[in-house]
């Protein structure tokens, strides 16, 4: 038998079955849905979790204009075997808000989102041009006229008068929210008060009295949910119902079949996979943990693609997100509480599925939107709080990548990274650590200002290291790695697919304040050698001769002390 394709980055559904693209079957939960008692359903999940092509999916199963593709298209899935009462019933008017002119101005936007609405009632249109009589027409007298958000009203009375029900699916409803908000007051303008995009939601509900039967819609948080208000009140958000934990993302058994049947080399994967992507749980009961779907896709369609273990592990698509954390962070409470996390590993919180805009400045709300958008998940419950953790070492290493971007603002620091890969290659070919500590107290820890250290302590020395580290491309650093013997402060791991490094690295990592009397001082290198030769009976560390532990005693800001154990 062959293997068949992987759809690494392919959200159209009737592509990929057609194309032989293998398909991780989620269909069971169109059934779920359909039984639901509204029929105006959110779904949200962080980026890349596969939310585009379930919408696909959907699409096609409902389109009334496809019931000849249905058994090619679901005749092997789940829901092929088990069709819904509701089946290619509707009409599709569909909606995608992503990629929307965010870049420069209010008007820009404007136009952009109107000219999005229009072209999609006109796509309407055009899709069922054998059942409307007069859909030749209709487009053309919305290319013409230009009735911006009264474009939904063609598409209703199309439909009355053919006696047509509508499903109306909007994917990304939120994509561009977050770059209005730095427009200043264009968020406000347009989504709170009497803009644009509060006139498309009241719009949009005023067809659930005649013609709209079924609404879907996804997105990343509840935010711009909140912030419509009345404008559209009728929806259920079940993004946090245990049944729907798995609808998106993969579960372990979901990722071993899809290497069966893409044929990837399991001997390829050098990483633990469950490690680096797993560990989302929208639900507290919820019986499987998921893993991001793209993150899993992009390091199998690398693995495929060059044969071999990729040297970027994590998908570079990511790589927006500490953006995201900085804008929201300018907020001196956000940023506490984002200092907290990288330095705990998690928080312990309540999970809000209602917050505005206006509602971010204050920690509990914080926190839930960085769960809504995948930096945090559900890791359980005590007295009516959920400890929040960060899902996977992907998502740590956006917090370290946002925390090294906080790094270099401080005091408009200008690191130059030229002396910092000098200095790591130092580390990773010749075991040798005093250079880039050097670099570091000189070049990070020197810039920091008194203020800054008021919140210093060891885990925020190590969350700074880690931040820095991670920024070589040649370490993969693991923070609290288990031991047999506790957990330690900095695994520092080489990259699996460089192949040149000769040295890994264990730390422990204590800070004292400046001034401290030489006995403390004595007494943190003593106790810190202490906890490394405990790590040294670790089994994994037995025998090794390209591993080295350090003892590091950071004093004040730009000062340490360094013992090799």
């Amino acid at each position: 038998m062959g293997f068949k394709k992987l759809p690494y980055g392919l959200p159209n559904f009737a592509d990929l079955i057609e194309s032989g693209y293998a398909y991780v079957d989620k269909t069971n939960f169109i059934e779920l849905l359909e039984n639901e008692n509204n029929r105006t359903q959110i779904f949200l999940r962080p980026r890349r979790f596969g939310k585009s092509l379930f919408l696909s999916v959907l699409e096609n199963y409902y389109d009334m204009g496809g019931k000849d593709k249905f058994e090619s298209l679901f005749g092997n899935l789940y829901i092929g075997k088990h069709p819904t009462p509701e089946q290619g019933m509707y009409a599709i008017l569909k909606f995608d808000f992503s990629g929307l002119d965010t870049a420069n101005s209010r008007e820009e936007f404007k136009t952009s989102f109107l000219n999005r609405v229009e072209d999609s009632v006109i796509a309407f249109f055009d899709r069922y041009e054998n059942i409307f009589t007069n859909a030749a027409v209709e487009s053309k007298r919305i290319a013409e006229q230009k009735p911006r958000i009264e474009a939904l009203g063609f598409a209703y009375r199309a439909a009355a008068k053919a006696d047509v029900k509508l499903f109306v699916m909007i994917d990304e409803y939120d994509h561009f929210s977050n770059n209005l908000i730095a427009m200043g007051e264009t968020y406000n303008d347009e989504v709170k008060a009497g803009g644009i995009v509060k006139a498309f939601y009241e719009r949009l509900k005023s067809g659930t009295t005649s013609v709209v039967r079924r609404m879907f819609i996804t997105g990343m948080s509840p935010m711009m949910l909140s912030d419509l208000a009345s404008s559209f009140n009728m929806s259920t958000n079940y993004s946090l119902t245990e049944k729907y934990n798995e609808m998106f993302g993969f579960t372990k058994e979901e990722v071993q079949w899809l290497i069966q049947e893409t044929g990837v080399d399991k001997n390829l994967i050098t990483v633990d996979m469950e490690y680096y992507y797993n560990g989302y749980k929208f639900h507290k009961d919820a019986k499987n943990k998921v893993y991001n779907s793209q993150m899993v896709l992009y390091l199998f369609d690398q693995i495929l693609f060059s044969g071999k273990q990729p040297e970027q592990i994590i998908d570079p698509n990511l790589r927006t997100d500490p953006q995201r954390l900085h804008r929201f962070a300018e907020d001196e409470n956000n940023l506490k509480t984002i200092l907290s996390i990288i330095e705990n590993g998690g928080i312990s919180a309540r999970i809000n599925d209602v917050f505005s805009l206006d509602n971010l400045n204050r920690s509990e709300y914080f926190v839930s939107y960085l769960f809504y958008i995948g930096m945090l998940t559900n890791g359980g419950g005590f007295l009516g709080e959920t400890y929040l953790k960060i899902p996977n070492y992907s998502i740590k290493t956006l917090y370290w990548e946002y925390l090294a971007l906080h790094i270099q603002n401080l005091e408009k620091n200008t690191t130059r990274y030229d002396n910092f890969k000098k200095t790591v290659r130092e580390m990773a070919l010749h075991g040798t650590v005093e250079s880039y500590l050097d670099f570091f107290s000189g070049s990070i820890l020197n810039h920091l200002s008194n203020r800054d250290l008021t919140k210093f302590d060891e885990k925020y020395i190590k969350a700074m290291l880690l931040a820095n580290l991670l920024m070589s491309n040649l370490y993969l650093p693991k923070s609290e790695d288990e031991n047999i013997n506790g957990y330690t402060d900095i695994y520092l791991q080489k990259h699996p697919a460089i192949k040149d490094i000769k040295y890994e690295y264990v730390f422990e990592i204590k800070y004292i304040k400046a001034n401290t009397d030489k006995k403390e001082k004595d007494s943190k290198l003593a106790e810190a050698i202490g906890q490394i030769e405990k790590y040294k009976k670790d089994p994994r560390f037995a025998n090794r001769t390209d591993l080295k532990f350090f003892a590091l005693i950071f004093e004040g800001k730009g000062t340490y002390e360094v013992a090799e154990v």
